[in-house]
Order: C-alpha cells, then sequence, then structure tokens
C-alpha cells in the first residue's frame, strides 16, 4: 500500500481564542499520561465525497474556537499550552488499494498508521501540533479519517466528544455541544516525578498490534460459564468478561513463553469519572478525567479459576465507580481515587521486574459508529499500532452487539498469545 500525501497544511479556529484564555495549564491527572496521542481511524464507504472534503476543512474551522487548547502548542518547560491558535495540521492523501482491503479479516496495523498524519509518540515538543487530521481517499471512492490528539490534554473520551462536535458542525446537525476544559482548576499540575513507560519517540516497531473480535456469540458462551455463580446477581459485563479472557490468554502464552511456575499480574482498568461524581463533571469534560481499579492475582489463580477472576475484576470497578462519588466532597479522598492509587499501582507493578502489568480500557461508549460528516456512517472503526506495551483496548463492533480487543504487545508475546487454543476458539480476527 502506498500513500501520497496530495496536501499538509495548518487549519486555524475561525474567530481568535480571547485573551484571558490564551494559557492553558494541565492538570495532575494530564502530568500523569503518557506522552502520545490518543487515536482513531474512522472509514467510509461512499461515492458521494468529493464536493464534501472542502466542508470537513471549513466545519473543523467553526468549531476550533470552542476547543482552543488543540490550536495551540505545548510549553513542556511551564507544563502549559500556548493557545496561540497557530493551527492544527490536516492533510489529505491519495491511498493506492481499495478500501476494503484494509478493512477485511486480518488486517495489517502496520499499515494502517500510514493513515494517521503524525506519529503516535510525537508529543510534547514545540513545533508538536495538539491535533492532527488526515484525509485518506481510496480508489474506490472511499475514505478514512485519520486523526491523533494529544495524550497531555485529551483521553479518549475528550476525543469522541470533539469528534461528535465536528461531525455535527460539518452536517449542520442540531446537538451542541459545549466543552468543558476546567480539569486544570479542581487537580491542577504539581510536578510529581515522572512516570517512565517507556514510549519512545522514535515507534518502538517490537510492540505490535493485533485485533481479537469476540461476536455476541462468544460473548454469551463467556457469560454462560458463570450462570451458576450469578444465579441471583446481574450477570457481568460483557467488557469484564472479555478483558478477564484475554487476560487469562496471555498469562497462558507467558507461561508457554518463560516457563514461568508463577508470577504477580495486576490488572489496571481505566473509569470514566465522568458523570459519576457528586456533583457530576460535565458531560462533555474534555481533558483526562480517568481513575483506576486493579486488582493482583498470582499467574496460577488467574490460569485456574476465570469465575474468581471475573468476580473480583468485576467488584473492583463497582467500589472505583461508587468512589468517584466522594471525588469532590472529600479532596483528600479524591485526590487518592485519581491519583495516588494510580501512582501505587505503578510502584507495585514496576517495582519488581518479575511482576507484570496488564491495561485494560474500554472505548467502547464513546459513540464512534455514529459519526456521521455527510457520507453516512462509519463501516469500520479501527486503532493502529499504539507505542504502548501490554494494553488491551475494547472498542464496538460495527452492529454493537460484539467486542474488537486491540492487543498492544511486545512481538514476541504477540506470537504466542496468537497460538493460544482457547483464545482462538472464542475470537476471529
Amino acid at each position: 500500500m502506498k500513500i501520497n500525501i496530495v496536501s499538509r497544511k495548518l487549519i486555524k479556529p475561525s474567530k481568535p481564542t480571547p485573551s484571558h484564555l490564551r494559557t492553558y495549564k494541565i492538570s495532575v491527572l494530564d502530568e500523569l499520561n503518557p506522552s502520545m496521542h490518543v487515536i482513531r481511524i474512522l472509514y467510509y464507504q461512499s461515492s458521494t465525497i468529493e464536493g464534501k472534503i472542502i466542508n470537513l476543512e471549513d466545519s473543523l474551522a467553526k468549531i476550533l474556537p470552542l476547543f482552543y487548547p488543540l490550536a495551540g502548542r505545548y510549553n513542556k518547560e511551564k507544563h502549559q499550552v500556548d493557545c496561540n491558535d497557530e493551527g492544527i495540521e490536516y492533510s489529505v492523501a491519495e491511498v493506492d488499494c481499495q478500501l476494503d482491503q484494509l478493512t477485511g479479516p486480518g488486517v495489517n496495523s502496520e499499515q494502517l498508521n500510514h493513515l494517521l498524519p503524525l506519529e503516535i509518540s510525537a508529543v510534547d515538543e514545540p513545533m508538536d501540533p495538539m491535533l492532527g487530521i488526515q484525509i485518506n481517499r481510496f480508489q474506490c471512492g472511499g475514505l478514512a479519517i485519520g486523526v491523533c490528539a494529544s495524550n497531555r490534554i485529551f483521553d479518549s473520551c475528550s476525543l469522541g466528544i470533539f469528534l461528535t462536535a465536528w461531525a455535527n458542525a460539518a452536517t449542520n446537525g442540531g446537538l451542541v455541544i459545549s466543552p468543558d476544559f476546567d480539569s486544570p482548576t479542581f487537580f491542577p499540575y504539581e510536578n510529581l516525578a515522572p512516570v517512565n513507560f517507556e514510549v519512545s519517540r522514535v515507534r518502538d516497531k517490537s510492540i505490535v498490534a493485533k485485533r481479537f473480535v469476540f461476536d455476541k456469540n462468544s460473548i454469551l458462551k463467556l457469560r454462560e460459564s458463570l450462570r451458576a455463580q450469578w444465579k441471583s446477581k446481574r450477570p457481568p459485563s460483557r467488557v469484564v468478561v472479555v478483558s478477564a479472557a484475554l487476560t487469562q490468554a496471555l498469562v497462558r502464552a507467558d507461561k508457554a513463553k518463560h516457563g514461568i511456575k508463577s508470577r504477580n499480574w495486576f490488572i489496571a482498568q481505566e473509569i470514566n469519572v465522568r458523570e459519576r461524581t457528586i456533583p457530576p463533571i460535565p458531560k462533555y469534560s474534555c481533558g483526562s478525567w480517568v481513575s483506576i481499579s486493579y486488582v493482583e492475582f498470582t499467574s496460577n489463580e488467574i490460569e485456574q479459576n476465570y469465575q474468581e477472576m471475573v468476580l473480583k475484576m468485576r467488584e473492583s470497578t463497582i467500589q472505583a465507580v461508587e468512589d468517584c462519588a466522594r471525588i469532590f466532597s472529600d479532596k483528600e479522598f479524591g485526590r487518592w481515587v485519581l491519583i495516588d492509587n494510580y501512582v501505587d499501582v505503578m510502584k507495585k507493578a514496576y517495582g519488581n521486574p518479575n511482576d507484570k502489568i496488564v491495561w485494560i480500557t474500554d472505548w467502547s461508549k464513546f459513540g464512534d459508529y455514529e459519526l456521521d460528516f455527510g457520507f453516512g456512517k462509519p463501516i469500520w472503526v479501527s486503532l493502529a499500532d499504539v507505542p504502548f506495551q501490554d494494553l488491551f483496548i475494547l472498542m464496538n463492533t460495527r452492529n454493537n452487539d460484539g467486542i474488537e480487543a486491540w492487543a498492544f504487545l511486545h512481538e514476541s508475546d504477540m506470537e504466542y498469545l496468537e497460538q493460544d487454543e482457547q483464545l482462538r476458539m472464542l475470537t476471529t480476527k
């Protein structure tokens, strides 16, 4: 697959940023994020795209005043975004293949990187745009929109908010989205000791991505295996049962690779804090509003007892959600929920080289498959080679009844995971 960049430019906000908003100090939650972009690639199959490309540019300029930090540049010495309206990077590319060559089974994730406008970990330097967008046009008339937003000011939910606002502006929709950038007011920057996520600015090609698709029948099968245990309770969510199955497969792969009898595993699940606090954080709050729920197991506990693993993961996430209610009423407790707990799991997991941590994040609730820019809803939404090791990102399937699990592992670990028989019986690629 070859990609030819036809044009590249900076799109500036349609109105200048007011003087009182020209500096955006990041929050301590933003501070803890790895230096990388949050990404999305949206694929559209349409023969009526030609006249609507210009509208994408116009609608971007129209909404940028609302999302004013995105058009600025990050100053890492001052830990702030200079909201100078320099603009977001916008490029148009031609792809020398058909859309279905990329969106079918067995997708090559490395190729998908070329649909993005920026290197995923190229952030935090003075010339780095906070947002990049690439419009990729295929020979068949289809289109893919690749988006990169700096994790320094955006989490995945924030990106979903932005994309919804952009799609609404592109189609003159009636939904009014007023983003909120107040997270630094509640939890300002603290100059904490940096967390070493080992994310290199130049992409580490030894970390690879693979997609594992759990259809509704596979998810039902996992839930059925828990029926006796959950007879009188609400059954666990599809996210929890899939997360547990993936972790269990990874532990089996780890044993097959290293021959280690047992080691400690930390399973860290991200919790979206929005609308769970009292009083609630606004629905369209941008920035990093994520807490961590984690549980600790040994390899043997994970491998031998799927039911107990699901139970503890579910209880942990329920408690984490309940804890969100006290974030503002008890500031010290709120700091523990959002910051200290996160730092604690990092110290535990990375403090012993024999221990392993698995990061799990659910991106299935951000409405990606509803994003219509004027040429219908996407036929697929994907990621690419995110340079973050031992990570699972869960996304919806197109019909919203399955889960596409994206695994990001060292290539030697991925080789063993792909050979796991139990995982192969549950998933397709």
